[in-house]
């Protein structure tokens, strides 16, 4: 968890009051307030739920060679999902800490998702080009995949802390 540490409102240059944890009081307001805490809240789970499905069609591919296309579209799919929760998490991160990404409180998070969507459009790169070949297709998914995976692990970790935090404020 973060020591406390003073924090300057981005939007009005203003020092607010002491952050401890992760969300400052006005931080907290601005995310409960905020639309796009609830579209990342029904996105989160959409995408996660799309990485379990086509992980499972990738890894039977790679077992047995079936379903090269229901694996193929269930990545663009989770592709299509973390660009759409990672423009929508920019925003939300402007509407709560004043910038888009890399945010204190969230930048090692931001960091990694840079790691995550490299590799997916390298994986898309790789499959409009048929570079890597089929099994490397599925390979450099798998790889995209593990790494969404610590990622994902980083907000889910964050999040519990900042119920933790909000706990610990009631």
């Amino acid at each position: 968890m973060r020591k406390a540490m003073n924090d300057t409102s981005a939007s009005d240059g203003v020092a607010s009051e002491t952050r401890v944890g992760l969300y400052t009081p006005e931080q907290r307001a601005r995310r409960d307030a905020s639309v796009w805490t609830l579209v990342q809240g029904i996105l989160a789970p959409l995408q996660f739920l799309a990485f379990a499905v086509s992980t499972v069609l990738v890894l039977r591919y790679l077992a047995n060679g079936d379903g090269y296309f229901a694996a193929t579209i269930s990545i663009l799919i989770k592709t299509t999902l973390l660009l759409t929760i990672m423009v929508t998490g920019a925003i939300w991160e402007k509407v709560v800490f004043g910038q888009y990404l890399l945010a204190p409180a969230f930048f090692w998070e931001d960091v990694v998702s840079f790691v995550v969507i490299a590799l997916h459009l390298a994986y898309v790169a790789a499959l409009m080009t048929g570079a890597l070949g089929t099994t490397g297709q599925m390979w450099l998914a798998l790889a995209a995949y593990a790494t969404y995976a610590v990622n994902a692990a980083q907000f889910i970790l964050k999040l519990r802390s900042a119920r933790l935090q909000s706990r610990g404020m009631a």
